[in-house]
């Protein structure tokens, strides 16, 4: 939620008077039909608009929780940290976090992706299979933290 509110609140109170300024004079400058600037500025400022009103969507569908706040810590919640291990004992760390904070790289995968979908509810010990594009495959839970 905050990353969506800092992105608002820069596209609102810089970029977007930036490129109003820039359009403001290149429309003083005379004919708008060869004027780069103010083309190319008006596509900008349509740009951003757009942005704007999808992060004010997603911030008014959002609703923050705190994973330490969770009752249950048996099983597989939001913002629960998973241990996995596959069918050759190969280990996995991974965090269901919202779809706007993943990053699979550093183990951060979002909410509805198909392997969170697959640990919803999971308890350790228990075998979960995620299905996707490249095919099935089978991981067992090994541990879950909350932080």
């Amino acid at each position: 939620m905050a990353a969506l509110k800092a992105r608002y609140d820069h596209l609102l109170g810089s970029e977007r008077p930036e490129i109003v300024e820039i359009v403001s004079w290149a429309a003083g400058n005379g004919d708008r039909s060869e004027n780069g600037d103010y083309l190319y500025g008006r596509k900008r400022m349509r740009e951003i608009d757009r942005e704007l009103a999808h992060l004010a969507r997603r911030m008014k569908a959002l609703r923050v929780v705190d994973p330490r706040e969770q009752p249950d810590r048996s099983r597989v919640f939001f913002g629960a940290k998973v241990e996995l291990a596959d069918e050759d004992d190969a280990r996995k760390i991974v965090t269901l976090v919202g779809d706007d904070e993943q990053d699979a790289g550093a183990g951060r995968i979002g909410w509805n992706s198909p392997m969170a979908r697959a640990l919803r509810g999971a308890s350790v010990g228990e075998l979960r299979t995620v299905r996707l594009p490249s095919g099935s495959k089978e991981w067992e839970v090994v541990a879950i933290h909350y932080e």
